[in-house]
């Protein structure tokens, strides 16, 4: 990725128009939710679901601020292609823990037209967990196409493509500490 400098600005990857969110605003978020998850669901059966690829780099960041026992598996789907949303849902991989009559908590990056996560719900429902909740490091309700609404917000964010901080354009930019708006390079 080449970088593009301008006055007074740190250089950003080439694709990258601008930081929407800061790395030390993630940091400072992601421990405030930490804090909050702890105290929420203190003395239970806590599974945290992270929703792959996406929400790796938060989940990672997520569990290392909760304070109270709790176990990670994962689960992956598809529905985008390059930035844009297809509509329908795969599921590319299942979960290696049963889930029944745990509490549960999906952990996604981001939550847009929530197709993707409206699947989800109705897949682990189906499978008669105690609990089931979302904590979505973003979430653009602009883009909502079904009532899906997560417990757990870390930004909300406009209906603009983002990058960074384990969110991805065609597999680039995951690696990115802060939150940018993708822009296709002239």
């Amino acid at each position: 990725m080449t970088s593009k400098a301008s006055a007074g600005k740190e250089a950003l990857p080439a694709g990258i128009d601008r930081i929407l969110i800061p790395a030390p605003r993630i940091a400072g978020r992601v421990e405030e939710l930490g804090r909050q998850i702890s105290e929420d669901y203190a003395g239970r059966d806590l599974l945290l679901i992270g929703v792959l690829k996406g929400s790796v780099v938060f989940l990672a960041d997520l569990v290392r601020r909760i304070t109270i026992p709790c176990s990670i598996d994962f689960i992956s789907l598809s529905s985008y292609s390059g930035t844009t949303s297809s509509g329908v849902v795969q599921l590319l991989l299942d979960l290696q823990k049963n889930p029944e009559g745990r509490d549960l908590l999906l952990v996604e990056d981001v939550v847009d037209t929530g197709l993707t996560l409206s699947y989800l719900f109705q897949n682990l429902k189906t499978r008669r967990p105690k609990t089931l909740e979302v904590c979505a490091f973003l979430d653009k309700p602009s883009r909502r196409k079904t009532a899906v609404k997560p417990k757990y917000v870390g930004f909300q964010i406009p209906n603009e493509f983002v990058v960074g901080y384990g969110l991805d354009f065609n597999e680039r930019y995951r690696n990115l500490p802060h939150v940018g708006v993708y822009k296709e390079p002239s």
